[in-house]
């Protein structure tokens, strides 16, 4: 482990990355915290969000601050509004969408750090509006220990009878539901 200095970040002066229609602001990267993790702002677009896709070497935990998602964690589905905090360990399948009308936002803490340089290469493959080839995308993932579950039309992802419905789940986890925000 490689100790970071301390670091003050001001959110509007970190410059967002974009990929898929949602951006993201990565606040501390793995250089800034000796590779123990990264910190971002994502902001989704209504309906946006990642297909389903398993990280084997990172954890996530989301912390919604505004709007509402759906977030598919081992296959059972949540909504989460601000306060919602979902985590999803590394191995295990996840993806969240956008269910509100406006843009909706999360902070993510991901571990170890480095998740960023799968994000900022994204956005270069999407540059300029490129549709890169599937076996493209499946490459740049592969590169970063990320596998992706290729949408396959239908509802977006993420919603029941969606990509990702019938996902693969581990070994005694329950069946799909979904669960609101505790009242």
């Amino acid at each position: 482990m490689t100790l970071a200095p301390a670091k003050l970040v001001i959110r509007d002066e970190v410059d967002p990355v974009r990929w898929m229609g949602e951006q993201g602001r990565f606040l501390l990267r793995k250089e800034d915290t000796g590779g123990l993790y990264t910190f971002m702002e994502i902001t989704t677009p209504p309906d946006g969000g990642p297909p389903l896709h398993i990280h084997d070497t990172e954890d996530e935990a989301f912390f919604v601050t505004e709007g509402k998602y759906e977030i598919r964690v081992d296959g059972e589905l949540h909504v989460a509004t601000p306060g919602t905090l979902a985590y999803g360990p590394r191995g295990v399948a996840h993806q969240f969408r956008n269910i509100s009308d406006a843009p909706s936002r999360m902070l993510v803490i991901v571990t170890p750090g480095g998740v960023e340089d799968f994000f900022i290469g994204l956005s270069e493959l999407l540059r300029d509006g490129r549709r890169p080839e599937w076996e493209e995308m499946v490459a740049h993932a592969t590169k970063h220990n990320v596998r992706g579950f290729r949408p396959m039309g239908g509802p977006p992802a993420g919603i029941p009878g969606g990509p990702g419905a019938g996902m693969p789940r581990r070994p005694g986890a329950g069946a799909p539901g979904v669960r609101g925000p505790a009242s």
